[in-house]
């Protein structure tokens, strides 16, 4: 017989929530990628992205604890560098994550820098930078089974103004995308 009075409670599972930096278009640029892309990201077989997911990650997170999310969106705020213009003219497919994806074929200098930069913010919270080089990219379509459209496409041109934080929900129909907050970059 158990003579302790109290039950003994598991302890509660720490609540995280999946989080990412991104390039966040706005509803033009959307409406352009949605244009330019349409039947390449249906004929690759695959999930095509809904337009308003459509995004360009710059670092990803994954779990982070829930109160930490207001000192994550702070390593945004240092960040001093100027607007700039992204175009997005090339289709690749990606094997290994099966997926179809809007490209530059010339980023500019300053998506490293920003990509580095907001990196070398979030090391100082302890995250652990991505080894790989940032290269903008648009995620089309997931679960690609054949990517007949690959190659150039109608370029789309993406006037960055800002860093988004963004919360992935994963759900049976699909990643969901809340922005939680963004951050201006400098006129140009």
């Amino acid at each position: 017989m158990n003579s302790d009075p109290m039950p003994r409670l598991m302890p509660a599972k720490p609540i995280t929530r999946r989080l990412f930096f991104a390039l966040w278009p706005d509803e033009p640029t959307r409406a352009a990628f949605a244009h330019a892309t349409r039947k390449a990201a249906k004929a690759s077989g695959g999930r095509a992205i809904p337009v308003e997911y459509l995004h360009s990650t710059l670092a990803f997170l994954g779990s982070v604890p829930a109160e930490r999310v207001a000192e994550v969106a702070a390593a945004a705020a240092g960040l001093d560098l100027p607007a700039f213009k992204l175009i997005f003219d090339r289709l690749e497919h990606w094997p290994k994550p099966a997926i179809l994806c809007a490209l530059c074929s010339r980023p500019p200098p300053e998506a490293g820098e920003l990509a580095a930069g907001l990196w070398k913010a979030l090391a100082k919270q302890g995250f652990v930078p991505d080894a790989r080089p940032y290269r903008p990219h648009v995620t089309l379509a997931r679960k690609v089974a054949k990517p007949h459209a690959i190659g150039d496409m109608h370029p789309v041109a993406w006037p960055v103004d800002g860093v988004a934080l963004v919360e992935s929900i994963t759900a049976p129909e699909g990643s969901q995308y809340t922005v939680i907050e963004r951050r201006p970059l400098k006129a140009a």
